[in-house]
């Protein structure tokens, strides 16, 4: 099976889906305007050295000098079999006017400039490259010894004895090949040769390297040798990836193509219809059955139903159909929404052993193309399945949308007719503590209407025992349970 991607790319944002076997199985959003400076390297120019505060002011072309202080300077720690107790004071190490090259940190914040560190990383698909180290890290979350051993032996064989520069390994290079490794390094010690040929030549203030964009990342994290081909439907954009892919990975050149057709990208792959279904609660399974995923804060939870599906010998049988179709949903969905952290899968119950394994077998199976780390529990006493999966972005409804003004998250919103029975209630308060010469309601349409019908008798009731005229006046800005009650 063979997996294509498509680029969509805008001055506003870039997208990225992943096709394969047909149907849409990844969906990645960066838009320009909240591309953070984080990662960024610049040549810096020392506007200020600050001793008391042991820091220093640096400018970098923002419209905000970034902060520099001693403990991100790499030069200021004590090195191995030196006695200094403590970093290098500041004053020592830079100078006002002085050219550097500095990383940031920090993205500004407000009145705060960006906050930067000396010591370079450049990240790669497998690797983080740090120029001025010397040791070769392994990520903590490969656990067993032996592999973190074997994979420290696998970058050191890696580099020539006249190599500088130490490395990260990173999670992803835990299945890695010799070659996948080799083709990381390479990439990183170019990107860090021309960045410090740039560092040469450039005047101050220069921006020397960006972490990559979307499009470049896909280039480098999601080929591989079941990519067939990836269009991008930008000609400027198109070229851009051209050049990248000539420099840094030639072997993605043959599967780059530009899309020119008339109708657009996403459109001819039915990209935007899987969208708006992504950011739906109910995904229809084609049997019959649908899935119900419900996002909040501490977690997701996915509820299968069989719906009208009623095939097979019995309907042990229909369960375990549809419980093995759900599988294939839910790992296709996590990837499409990006769902991160605790997953708790509610499936449809099922008391043959041999089901519930099988089942459990074809949702690992269905997994494990993902290619964030996650882990699958079997099930609990209850019959629900706990998976976790590792948060590296934003989810799908995050990136796209944000909390409904009327329901304010909660998904629902109280009827008119409650409304209408809280506004009387606070009409009777307000009357024992006030005396105008008359209370207007001023509410939504539906609200208003209400005490027009249903509830005129009742507002009628409570006007005679206040004593007062009550009087209705539609606010068109107003959601159903926004309402407010006037003085006069």
């Amino acid at each position: 099976m063979s997996e294509n991607l498509l680029i969509n790319i805008t001055p506003q944002e870039t997208r990225v889906a992943l096709i394969f076997q047909g149907a849409v199985q990844e969906l990645h959003i960066e838009r320009t305007l909240s591309r953070g400076l984080v990662g960024n390297i610049y040549l810096g120019k020392v506007v200020r050295v600050l001793p008391g505060m042991q820091s220093a002011f640096i400018d970098i072309g923002l419209e905000r000098a970034a902060f520099l202080h001693v403990a991100d300077i790499w030069d200021a720690k004590p090195q191995e079999g030196s006695t200094a107790q403590g970093p290098t004071p500041i004053e020592k190490l830079l100078y006002d006017g002085q050219a550097i090259t500095v990383q940031v940190i920090k993205d500004p914040i407000g009145t705060k400039g960006a906050r930067l560190s000396t010591q370079i990383s450049i990240a790669g698909r497998m690797l983080v490259f740090l120029p001025q180290d010397t040791h070769i890290g392994i990520s903590q979350k490969i656990e067993n010894e032996t592999e973190r051993e074997a994979l420290r032996s696998k970058v050191q064989s890696l580099q020539q004895a006249d190599e500088k520069g130490g490395f990260i390994v990173r999670t992803m290079a835990e299945d890695a090949s010799d070659e996948d490794l080799k083709a990381d390094v390479d990439y990183l010690r170019r990107t860090w040769s021309t960045i410090t040929q740039l560092a040469k030549t450039q005047p101050p203030t220069t921006l020397l390297y960006q972490d990559l964009n979307l499009a470049q990342r896909v280039l480098r994290d999601f080929v591989n040798e079941e990519t067939s081909n990836i269009q991008v439907d930008s000609r400027e954009n198109y070229q851009m990836l051209l050049e990248f892919a000539q420099h840094y990975m030639p072997s993605v050149l043959p599967k780059l193509q530009h899309y020119t057709g008339e109708r657009p990208l996403f459109d001819l792959y039915g990209v935007e219809e899987e969208i708006e279904r992504a950011l739906g609660r109910r995904v229809d399974l084609k049997s019959g059955g649908y899935l119900i995923v419900d996002q909040t804060e501490a977690m997701t939870t996915i509820d299968v139903n069989t719906g009208s599906f009623v095939a097979g010998r019995n309907f042990d049988d229909t369960i375990f159909k549809t419980n093995l179709e759900a599988a294939h949903a839910i790992a296709r969905q996590l990837r499409l929404r990006n769902l991160g952290g605790i997953i708790i899968l509610d499936l449809i119950d099922m008391e043959n052993e041999e089901h519930r394994n099988a089942v459990l077998a074809e949702l690992n199976k269905a997994l494990s193309r993902d290619r964030t780390k996650l882990s699958v529990s079997g099930f609990s006493a209850l019959g629900l399945v706990e998976v976790t999966r590792k948060r590296t972005r934003e989810s799908l409804a995050h990136v796209l949308c944000e909390t409904c003004p009327a329901c304010s998250g909660k998904g629902q919103v109280k009827t008119a007719r409650t409304i209408c029975y809280e506004i009387l209630r606070e009409l009777l308060r307000e009357a024992k503590q006030f005396n105008p010469k008359e209370f207007r309601i001023m509410a939504s349409q539906v609200v208003v209407d209400m005490f027009l019908e249903e509830e005129s008798q009742h507002l009628a009731m409570l006007g005679d025992f206040i004593g007062k005229p009550i009087s209705l006046q539609v606010e068109t800005m107003f959601h159903q349970e926004q309402y407010d009650i006037i003085l006069m």
